[in-house]
């Protein structure tokens, strides 16, 4: 999730530029071409201390660099070589990262022509060795565990003390002389969370209050305050603090090893108190259910949610990125969307009509019609397959989409927002068609790549008007087109600029788009917008309604994006209270990043142009790409998993929902990899989530006669709610910001969390003891068969067949099953009966892997065919399978990656409860290493359970 993205540059002519038939022409910007020295994207999170300085720094580069800013969550991973997030960031033009505040702050006064002196050094180290791990311990002190006054102010004194002597012995109003330094803003940005509050400001500390006062004043420090702190003071800084360690001891008191006090410390009493209040209320407090409409039309006065996905290319089948690019992200929104009671309507649909549904119809022998009707019901059996929950999934050849779209054409026609040029196309005579940019290949006029396009060559990367290609080809008849001219029309978007820039100014500030939807949609502005030819030399599609243009069609990329109005037309007669009704309705749509320049621009160009109220996105939420392996998924080369192969594997949809969605290209691109999704199976779901909830569930059964035992609450019971229940309002932070994958997380750090508990308190053991120890077993199994229910809950935007199997064994009832509240309650009470409990996941097998990742791998055979013959069974003998060393490598680096992380948590001295947990994922991993490499498993020594 990303709240804002705030551009820092200079002004920039806008170069004219010929009128394009290119798809994408404006989309890309060069900067050094412009005479701009640099580009960098600075990364902040909202809440975290460190932003404050960087941001304060950052108008340093005011005019000498080309500077984004994106607010990014605390938990993403914004530096692709470091095991565990970090923010504030710095990307430099040059690729390269800086990741620490003084290192930022210095860059940015650097690039000013500032220059480096001793003294400024001197305040710098101090900072980092004195000033900040005091300052931490009192910040945490103050807004995680609630204290004041001295408590707060003992560990900073001493540091707040020196700063005054020093500013007032030097008689100085800043640090290092008569103007503001480095050690200014980065000192600054430190203090300022806890001397804002006067009462943390002591006022003996004269010079000190004057050197604040000071600097709390510039523009650019009320800017950066603002913008982390987001008006609500220190408080804003909670759910970073709360992650972080508890501080150690700085005045030398002996730190308690007793594991209820480490627990504690990130837990105030009123946090438990409020915990155990809303268990205690259980089922009671849960709302009525929310009546269900048909159709679902927005409602006054209620939180009305209209969701998109990109509409799928009807004629191709859909890879598994294409799955989590659009479908199955919106999915796991409408679904949580709807747990959360909002009026929800959710639709998607195949877009049909352009070039390639002609040339695949010519290809099979059918018309245009007959390869839609057979695609679309491809597409629908396959979002079937995977559970998607749309309330409509329609398509674009109707009736409504003629209307709508011509209706948005004649409305932007009457306001002049239309313009008529010629064209120069290449036109191929044998087949009697003006061509589409991908049906021209030829030589790329940049670098002399003979496969290039007719829009982008794929060797250098350029942007190419397919009549600058050299030896150009038809690529359906290998033919020489030739090059004529056509009159078209032309979409006027330089005229509509002011308005989308104005629309986006209110917009973005305190909206999720995606930082990449953001930076895009800035670059086109940033570059000037172009005039954008919107019709087309084609039979099939949306006639143009305009003399002398009845043989030319829309062109696919003017109303495609009005197909989701049509759509929605199709569904209801009412589709205007979604369409027309900014005020209402809060539009998500979502996409992959390619997608977004037409509905960040050329959609809302469109809708504003019309003048006709029309709901604009308020959401645009955008992945990176996913790639399959080493490479790019390809139909023709057998590379990858597509939509319709996933339901052969004999896989479980589920299983393909939480792997594709724990890997979600947030932030980044990432890879599809059959070795992880093995590990990701085996370790987070059979031996984390499923051993919780099947344990859980069997104490019930086996102890207490499938009834759920009383419950008699420890304070280590009480705190364990809190935790549950502030791991839960986690999630529901993450996914309220559209946050998808880190809100997975949640779920999995919940299960460990009772794993642990089990662990801990043994029941199995208790049951066989004194009535004491009786009670305890009861008392942990009643507590976490309801962490189970409550987990059966979070997963169903994941995960919708396995929540409802555990559901079923759980005999949740259905108000539970079907609202998600902040608080953790407790849904299944003493006395409840429970069903019958089974395993809910399977383990997936090395030969199985392999044997599937032979047969997705296109010309990559050689090394699972070997593989798959060391397997061959021996008759009696039971062999272990080594895997290859590709996969071996993997899990080494798995293996080395987990190892850091369990030393630095011994190191930081973190939760035990944490410890152990990441501890036994550790033992796990080097299981399956064993395993992998052919060595036998070691036995543990003593007993286990």
């Amino acid at each position: 999730g990303c709240a804002t993205d705030v551009p820092i540059r200079n002004s920039i002519s806008r170069r004219a530029s010929r009128r394009s038939l290119n798809p994408r022409a404006g989309g890309r910007f060069r900067l050094h071409q412009r005479g701009i020295r640099s580009e960098m994207r600075l990364f902040v999170s909202e809440g975290a201390p460190g932003s404050l300085p960087v941001l304060a720094a950052a108008g340093r580069a005011q005019g000498r660099a080309e500077l984004v800013i994106s607010t990014v969550g605390p938990e993403e991973c914004v530096v692709p070589f470091l095991t565990r997030p970090k923010v504030p960031v710095l990307q430099l033009d040059s690729g390269n990262y800086l990741f620490t505040t003084s290192a930022i702050c210095r860059y940015f006064f650097l690039l000013s022509g500032w220059e480096q002196d001793d003294l400024t050094n001197q305040w710098l180290e101090w900072e980092a060795t004195e000033l900040q791990p005091a300052l931490s311990a009192a910040l945490y002190y103050l807004v995680v565990q609630g204290k004041k006054g001295e408590d707060v102010l003992g560990p900073v004194r001493r540091a707040l003390t020196h700063l005054n002597h020093s500013l007032s012995h030097r008689n100085c109003p800043f640090l290092a002389g008569e103007t503001e330094s480095l050690a200014d803003i980065v000192l600054w940005g430190t203090l300022y969370p806890l001397l804002q509050d006067p009462a943390y400001l002591p006022e003996e500390l004269g010079a000190l209050h004057n050197w604040f006062q000071t600097l709390s004043c510039q523009e650019p420090c009320q800017r950066a305050a603002e913008m982390v702190l987001k008006q609500q003071g220190v408080v804003a800084l909670r759910p970073y603090l709360q992650k972080q360690p508890q501080p150690g001891s700085l005045e030398g008191k002996a730190v308690s090893n007793e594991p209820e006090e480490e627990e504690l410390a990130t837990l105030s009493e009123e946090e438990i108190a409020m915990a155990v209040a809303a268990w205690e209320k259980g089922l009671g407090s849960l709302p009525p259910l929310r009546p269900q409409q048909n159709p679902v039309l927005p409602v006054a006065g209620e939180r009305n949610v209209l969701i998109t996905s990109a509409l799928p290319y009807v004629n191709n089948v859909p890879h598994l990125g294409n799955i989590i690019g659009c479908v199955l992200s919106a999915d796991v929104f409408a679904r949580y969307s709807r747990l959360r009671q909002w009026n929800t309507l959710y639709l998607c649909g195949t877009d049909e009509y352009g070039t390639a549904t002609e040339t695949k119809a010519m290809e099979e022998g059918l018309t245009p019609q007959q390869i839609c009707d057979k695609y679309h019901t491809i597409h629908a059996n396959i979002y079937r397959w995977f559970n998607i929950s749309f309330d409509i999934f329609g398509r674009t050849t109707t009736p409504q989409q003629t209307k709508i779209t011509q209706d948005i054409f004649q409305r932007l026609l009457t306001r002049g927002f239309v313009l008529q040029d010629s064209v120069e196309q290449l036109r191929c005579e044998r087949c009697a068609r003006f061509l589409a940019d991908r049906f021209v290949e030829g030589v790329c006029p940049f670098c002399n790549y003979e496969e290039a396009r007719g829009d982008q060559c794929d060797k250098c990367g350029k942007l190419i008007n397919a009549i600058e290609l050299k030896n150009p080809q038809c690529k359906i008849c290998r033919s020489c087109p030739v090059v004529k001219s056509s009159q078209h029309l032309f979409l006027d978007l330089p005229k509509l600029e002011k308005r989308v820039e104005e629309w986006l100014e209110k917009t973005l500030p305190g909206s999720d788009w995606t930082p990449n939807a953001r930076f895009i949609t800035r670059s086109w502005l940033r570059d000037g917008l172009k005039a954008r030819c919107i019709t087309r030399d084609l039979k099939w599609g949306t006639p143009v309604p305009l003399e002398g243009f009845e043989d030319k069609v829309f062109y696919v990329w003017f109303d495609a994006t009005i197909g989701y109005l049509s759509i929605t037309a199709n569904y209801t007669d009412q589709w205007e209270k979604w369409w027309k009704n900014p005020e209402q309705v809060n539009l998500y749509q979502f996409m992959a990043k390619d997608n977004v320049p037409f509905h960040g621009i050329v959609f809302p160009s469109s809708v504003l142009g019309a003048e006709d109220n029309y709901t604009l996105v308020s959401h645009l939420i955008a992945t990176e790409y996913l790639n399959y392996e080493d490479g790019k998924f390809s139909k023709s080369r057998g590379l990858g998993v597509f939509g319709d192969m996933a339901q052969d594997t004999g896989i479980p949809a589920d299983i393909w929902r939480f792997y594709l969605l724990y890997i979600r290209p947030e932030g980044q691109d990432s890879a599809f990899s059959w070795t992880d999704m093995m590990l990701k199976n085996n370790s987070e779901l059979l031996n984390n989530l499923g051993n919780f909830i099947n344990r859980a569930g069997m104490f019930v059964s086996k102890f207490f006669g499938g009834y759920v035992p009383e419950m008699v609450l420890t304070s280590d019971d009480q705190r364990l709610l809190a935790h549950v229940t502030l791991e839960l309002q986690h999630y529901h932070q993450l996914l309220e910001k559209v946050r998808i994958r880190d809100a997975l997380r949640s779920i999995l750090t919940i299960s460990r969390h009772g794993n642990q508990y089990i662990q801990v308190n043994e029941p199995w053991k208790r049951i066989k003891g004194g009535e004491a120890d009786r009670q305890r077993a009861g008392t942990v199994t009643g507590l976490a068969v309801n962490i189970a229910a409550l987990l059966s809950v979070m997963l169903q935007p994941y995960m919708p067949t396995v929540s409802a199997t555990i559901q079923a064994q759980l005999q949740l009832p259905l108000p539970a099953c079907s609202i998600l509240l902040t608080d953790f309650l407790c849904t299944l009470p003493a006395g409840h009966q429970i069903g019958t409990i089974s395993p809910l996941f399977q383990k997936l097998e090395n030969d199985q892997i392999e044997s599937l990742r032979q047969r997705f791998g296109g010309g990559q055979l050689e090394e699972p065919l070997k593989l798959k013959a060391k397997a061959t069974p021996k008759p009696v003998v039971e062999t272990i399978t080594p895997a290859g060393p590709q996969q071996i490598q993997m899990l080494n680096d798995e293996v080395t990656k987990q190892g850091n992380i369990v030393r630095e948590l011994k190191a930081q001295k973190a939760d035990k409860n944490q410890v152990a947990a990441e501890v036994a994922k550790l033992l796990d991993l080097k299981k399956q290493l064993a395993l992998a490499e052919g060595k036998p498993l070691e036995t543990p020594k003593g007993k286990k359970k």
